[in-house]
């Protein structure tokens, strides 16, 4: 005869959500601490947020000035650069944190109970926080360029959104898998560097889509990518119709990002009630 299961309170799907809202102030100080951490004892404090985006610009402007990617009329490579390297930071930080999640924080996993997707989320909470820092850059050399973007700028914050759930799904995914398998902690970052080369932010999309001489099958596969739907939105809401955006390829991506959502939070359930156990 088993004996009986003792659950805890959200174990069962229709609390588990309601206690996730309970929970909120602990997704909040855990946000907190984290940035706390982040930045405690160093000289140049917060701006650390500012100099990995820098780093990332520059290296990625210096690309595609070298291989000659396209830029729109009117529109300096800087600014387009920098309107990819903004939101591909924020998918990077976003999915790293996630997919660490569980393990950096394996002293709490096993001593108490809470809603697991609090520590995920508030990696997120952490990774908006560097983002809002880091469109600091953006917004000076827009002022520097003196480029003042058109009414689909309220957009932005939509595309914002659609890197988060992208990065989210594919972090869910990891952080579970990253439990019991300690080697995905070396796949995150190879991951993160092989989407850069594989996501717009060197070049633009219109240097795939309308390239002859690359096959229709791969100008799937890369439409596939989540983060070329957020990257050509971005750079949408802030160029507008000069950077027009591919919307076969935005739905296809678009698609991928909502089910890998899906399919990330459905695994990170079903495998949750086991973590305490194997951390």
């Amino acid at each position: 005869m088993q004996p009986p299961v003792i659950l805890a309170p959200g174990a069962r799907n229709k609390q588990y959500w309601s206690d996730l809202w309970r929970y909120r102030g602990l997704l909040g100080f855990l946000a907190w601490r984290d940035v706390a951490v982040r930045y405690k004892q160093t000289a140049m404090g917060v701006l650390w947020a500012l100099i990995r985006p820098v780093i990332t610009l520059a290296a990625m402007w210096f690309i595609g000035w070298l291989f000659g990617s396209t830029v729109p009329a009117g529109v300096p490579r800087i600014l387009l650069v920098a309107a990819a390297t903004m939101p591909w930071q924020l998918f990077a930080s976003v999915f790293d944190g996630v997919a660490n999640s569980m393990v950096g924080n394996s002293n709490l996993v096993t001593k108490v109970y809470f809603p697991r997707l609090v520590l995920p989320l508030s990696t997120v909470v952490v990774s908006l926080i560097d983002m809002a820092i880091s469109l600091a850059v953006l917004v000076v050399l827009m002022a520097l360029y003196r480029y003042l973007p058109g009414p689909e700028v309220l957009l932005l914050p939509v595309f914002l959104a659609l890197a988060v759930l992208a990065a989210l799904g594919t972090g869910l995914y990891m952080a579970a898998l990253n439990v019991k398998y300690r080697d995905f902690r070396y796949v995150v970052p190879i991951v993160v560097q092989f989407g850069l080369y594989v996501t717009p932010v060197a070049f633009g999309s219109a240097d795939v889509y309308n390239n002859p001489s690359i096959p229709a099958a791969l100008k799937f596969l890369y439409s596939c990518n989540p983060m070329v739907s957020v990257i050509d939105g971005f750079r949408f809401s802030l160029f507008g119709h000069e950077m027009p955006v591919h919307w076969p390829g935005f739905v296809v991506s678009l698609a991928v990002s909502l089910l890998l959502l899906l399919l990330g939070i459905r695994y990170f359930r079903r495998t949750e009630k086991g973590f305490a156990d194997i951390i």
